[in-house]
């Protein structure tokens, strides 16, 4: 966290994270459409887009932790369940909340079972997931207005 942050308020922090998760979403979608065989054969290419999903999903995470300890939410066991509770309290869907929760899990791969990714996992999150992420991001502006 910077400085600067320390004297903002939860609210503020949001969204800095909302404009944050945007430019991430906005760098993935332009690998939109590859394969696995393509993420593959470029190394370099698969380690960029690795890292933009890393840090989306943090983003969201922390978006979420921040919503819950603002709000004062339930407190959440995990990031998973952190993301869940929005669903529970109207910030986003209930629905959608389940089916997107478990990106948590698709963040500790990135980060910790790294040697285990697997790369038709990701090519789904890009071609047909990236989608969820400006839903959760619109979901919470407008939960802020």
């Amino acid at each position: 966290m910077q400085k600067k942050e320390l004297f903002m308020d939860a609210i503020d922090r949001i969204h800095i994270r909302l404009k944050l998760l945007r430019s991430y979403m906005k760098k993935l979608s332009r690998f939109e459409r590859l394969t696995e065989e393509d993420l593959l054969a470029d190394e370099d290419r698969r380690v960029m887009i690795e890292r933009y999903f890393q840090l989306a999903c943090e983003v969201v995470i922390d978006i979420a932790n921040l919503l819950n300890a603002e709000f004062r939410f339930r407190p959440a066991n995990d990031a998973k369940e952190s993301i869940i509770i929005l669903g529970e309290e109207g910030v986003l869907k209930k629905e959608f909340a389940n089916q997107f929760a478990p990106m948590a899990g698709f963040r500790n791969i990135l980060v910790h079972d790294y040697i285990a990714i697997d790369y038709t996992k990701v090519a789904d999150y890009l071609n047909s997931r990236l989608g969820d992420f400006e839903t959760f991001a619109k979901a919470v502006a407008s939960y802020l207005v």
